[in-house]
């Protein structure tokens, strides 16, 4: 029931409190049967058992109900740092019931994998020794949990996923139309037809800002962005989708803009459309956004399912828009930057070696709540200066990378110089801070001063906090922009820092973010 990144709904706190409950009986056990192996056995009289029982129970009575509150308090905190409205305290009376069931469920399946071993090894006892009669059963039950899990997650509810996931891309989100512009993916013009470009592909070409949107904004004449993307049937190979989408760079001239950015999307081909917007407002719509569908599983299903296409698909969409931009005079091509976020942003840092290479063949890149198991991120984040900390990293004194929780966090003492790449993320986003070093290991970011988004109460425990974090993930995007793996019209700021467009009036910066929250709200 201790603090975490993010307020969470009193029944996902009462599965952390009952996952944890159970490891720790496990554990408990686990270390009983140790200590016993050792030759270790108090000899306890009854008397003693009893007060030793009577004195546990009276520690839960009090222990338990004291926990409870806290929870509900620290989750009080928890919202109201981050600005999201107070929830009923009634209901974490609940979370009581739910642990119980998770735990006593977990310690059942615990009894029933011990009985299993017990049992093969008295089996495997009549033929070979006890010891490797034990070892035998062992690998044997663990063999059988793993293909078990194994056929039941991949063949069964993977696969239900995908079909179940691949017939709602068909579908198409309230108040989306084929465009009509000639300079969008799915219009009558393009060779990509509307109906193969996914859920997620068709509001993205349908949406943004126009020329005269942004024109009224920015009180300058502005262009139509440019947005091509290609579905996941438009080939049968992540390079054959990437080729689709150079065709339609090529059909809507999109080389001869002044910006032309390459996304990598999330799972299912989402492209966050504040990111995209920021950057048409920001170059007056003189841009082309190019990207692609390469799955059609959101993107907590990919990564338990397919972290191979997601890299594939950066790499793929990245090379084949980089040889035709490498060919033109270099007066005269556009800017080429790149920006993903969450699995995008893990895809698309997989076409890079390091953050050098980021920034020998780019003009610049924003990556946005990059999930803890990305590179060149997470070689960048363990090289950085001394001093930094992990949850703000310093790289090379900020000369060309710089990490942002606020925008404001760019702004280093040093010189910036071209290109400039950022990466966006939040202290309190547990997309880039959940790893299975949680288990056992405390991150730097759990030694260090924690964030200002961050409750000053979280403490690293073994086991418990993994699994806290774990379950912040569930919603870690229904949060306020600004919080948790939510990210809005601030990027309008970044993308001035990144590509510095002069002459640039920062009230300008103001009025683009108040226009992409119009839209965004609207929508």
């Amino acid at each position: 029931m201790s603090p975490s990144l993010l307020p969470r709904a009193w029944y996902l706190q009462g599965v952390a409190t009952g996952i944890s409950v159970g490891i720790g009986y496990g554990l408990g056990r686990a270390i009983a049967w140790l200590v016993r192996r050792c030759g270790i056995r108090p000899q306890w009289s009854s008397g003693t058992r009893r007060i030793g029982w009577w004195a546990l129970a009276g520690t839960a009575v009090v222990v338990v109900p004291t926990f409870l509150v806290l929870g509900s308090w620290w989750q009080q905190i928890l919202r109201d740092l981050i600005g999201m409205p107070r929830t009923e305290r009634s209901f974490y009376l609940l979370v009581l019931l739910i642990a119980v069931v998770i735990a006593i469920g977990l310690v059942v399946i615990g009894r029933g994998l011990r009985w299993a071993t017990n049992r093969l090894t008295d089996v495997g006892g009549r033929v070979v020794p006890a010891p490797a009669a034990r070892l035998t059963a062992v690998v044997i039950v663990v063999a059988l949990v793993v293909m078990g899990l194994d056929g039941a997650l991949h063949r069964g509810l993977l696969s239900m996923a995908e079909r179940s996931a691949e017939a709602a891309d068909k579908s198409t989100a309230e108040g989306v139309t084929q465009p009509n512009a000639p300079e969008r993916s799915g219009s009558p013009a393009s060779a990509q037809a509307w109906d193969t470009l996914g859920r997620e592909g068709r509001s993205f070409v349908a949406g943004g800002p126009s020329a005269q949107q942004i024109s009224t904004v920015t009180t300058q004449p502005a262009l139509t962005p440019i947005r091509v993307y290609a579905g996941r049937t438009s080939a049968d190979s992540v390079s054959g989708i990437a080729e689709q989408v150079v065709a339609e760079l090529h059909r809507t001239h999109a080389f001869e803009r002044k910006v032309l950015a390459v996304v990598t999307t999330t799972g299912r081909g989402w492209v966050n459309p504040n990111v995209a917007a920021a950057l048409e407002y920001v170059n007056g719509g003189d841009t082309a956004i190019a990207s692609m569908q390469y799955s059609f599983l959101p993107s907590a299903l990919s990564f338990i399912a397919d972290r191979e296409t997601p890299p594939l698909a950066g790499q793929a969409l990245f090379e084949a828009v980089h040889r035709v931009w490498a060919t033109l005079p270099e007066a005269k091509r556009p800017k080429l930057v790149v920006f993903g976020e969450s699995l995008g942003s893990f895809g698309g840092q997989s076409a890079f070696a390091s953050g050098a290479d980021i920034v020998a063949r780019t003009d610049g890149a924003l990556l946005v709540g990059t999930p803890n198991f990305a590179q060149p991120w997470g070689r960048i984040t363990a090289n950085r200066d001394a001093g930094s900390f992990e949850r703000l990293p310093v790289v090379d004194r900020g000369r060309h990378i710089r990490f942002a929780s606020r925008t404001s966090d760019v702004n280093l003492p040093g010189p910036w110089e071209f290109p400039r790449v950022v990466f966006w993320q939040h202290a309190s986003d547990p997309i880039t801070w959940w790893s299975f070093d949680l288990l056992l290991h405390r991150p730097d970011w759990l030694r260090e001063p924690l964030g200002p988004d961050v409750d000053p109460g979280m403490r690293w425990l073994p086991f418990v906090t993994f699994w806290q974090v774990t379950l912040d993930m569930i919603f870690s995007a229904d949060v306020p922009y600004g919080y948790g793996h939510a990210f809005g019209p601030d990027a309008a700021d970044l993308w001035v820092d990144i590509l510095a467009p002069r002459p640039w009036d920062p009230a300008l910066t103001d009025r683009i973010q108040d226009a992409i929250a119009r839209s965004d709200q609207s929508g």
